[in-house]
């Protein structure tokens, strides 16, 4: 499901930072390849309302689903999104955006402390 794909991305740059302090040790690098950090979530829309981190049942039985990556300074890298029964609404895609604003940056801010 989408928290699958997003929680490989997050950890996936946690990852990559901890390889180039790696290389950096060893003078293995010349400059600085990481611009940003980023983060991924999913949200989708379970009985009318929007959801972040759907589990598999809100999951398999949700209105829309959706993936946002997003980088730390707000970037957007990618977003993804089905209406699963009918097409959701602006508003609704607003509301998703919201939320996965919020949850990507609780996420920024763990990768920080992760990698401190």
């Amino acid at each position: 499901d989408g928290g699958t794909r997003t929680a490989s991305i997050t950890g996936a740059w946690v990852a990559l930072h901890d390889c180039l302090a790696w290389m950096r040790q060893r003078d293995m690098l010349k400059g600085e390849p990481l611009r940003d950090q980023v983060a991924a979530v999913s949200c989708g829309i379970y009985k009318g309302k929007p959801v972040l981190d759907l589990d598999y049942l809100e999951d398999s039985n949700a209105d829309a689903d959706s993936n946002f990556v997003m980088t730390g300074t707000g970037g957007i890298v990618e977003v993804q999104g089905t209406a699963e029964t009918t097409p959701f609404s602006q508003e609704s895609f607003d509301e998703l955006m919201v939320l996965a604003r919020k949850g990507i940056s609780e996420l920024l801010a763990l990768q920080k402390l992760t990698v401190a």
